[in-house]
């Protein structure tokens, strides 16, 4: 992932100080997992029931190879992944191991909730080819018009590089994260539905007593 370095060559240090301040500040941007409805994600088609779940985590343990989700019948995965508000989306990254178990593709859906394998076969709103990335330093970039309001992601991994099951270690989401207002929404139809059914009573009431 291209970024630039400021070296001053007269503190040995100032490198090294970089790299610290640009992993903090990614660990930040990608920190969206925090954001994310666990109780309600799913994984459609793994090994380990709970194991999807797993592989979104902080960004600094993307290397960590002791937990992930391995596909079960064939070497597809499927995620539905909910958030507890909106986000948009700006970057994902894919980590899986160096071998073919690792993804080759991913295609990616907005705000369809439950999809199924014959939903993912269908038209995705943006799909990437993928390159082995043992480290998490590939980045994907979303178009940021089409995931600018979402508040569930699917994302579906068809095939591998030629292996029988599919190995994923880390799936990283970068972008901003807003509040949902349901509360709010909910609120106010609930009024303007007692408030109709006032009118509407008030008007009944009136033509009662117009009738005696």
């Amino acid at each position: 992932m291209p970024h630039g370095h400021s070296h001053d060559h007269g503190h040995g240090c100032s490198h090294e100080a970089t790299d610290v301040d640009h992993a903090l500040e990614m660990g930040i941007e990608y920190s969206l997992y925090t954001k994310i409805d666990l109780e309600n994600t799913e994984c459609l088609n793994e090994e380990n029931d709970g194991s999807g779940k797993t592989v979104f985590k902080p960004y600094e343990n993307r290397q960590d190879t002791s937990k992930y989700v391995q596909s079960d019948a064939d070497e597809e995965l499927l995620f539905n992944i909910p958030f507890t508000g909106n986000i948009k989306l700006k970057g994902i990254i894919i980590c899986g191991a160096n071998d073919n178990s690792h993804p080759n593709r991913v295609k990616i859906f907005k705000n369809r909730p439950k999809m199924t394998f014959d939903d993912a076969h269908g038209k995705a709103d943006q799909e990437f080819e993928l390159t082995r990335d043992v480290r998490g330093e590939i980045e994907y970039s979303p178009k940021v018009v089409t995931f600018s309001s979402v508040h569930h992601l699917s994302l579906y991994f068809p095939s591998n590089f030629g292996d029988d099951n599919t190995r994923i270690y880390y799936i990283g989401l970068r972008g901003e994260f807003s509040e949902a207002h349901y509360h709010g929404v909910t609120i106010c139809n609930y009024e303007a539905r007692a408030n109709a059914a006032d009118h509407k009573e008030k008007a009944f009431d009136g033509v009662g007593r117009a009738i005696q």
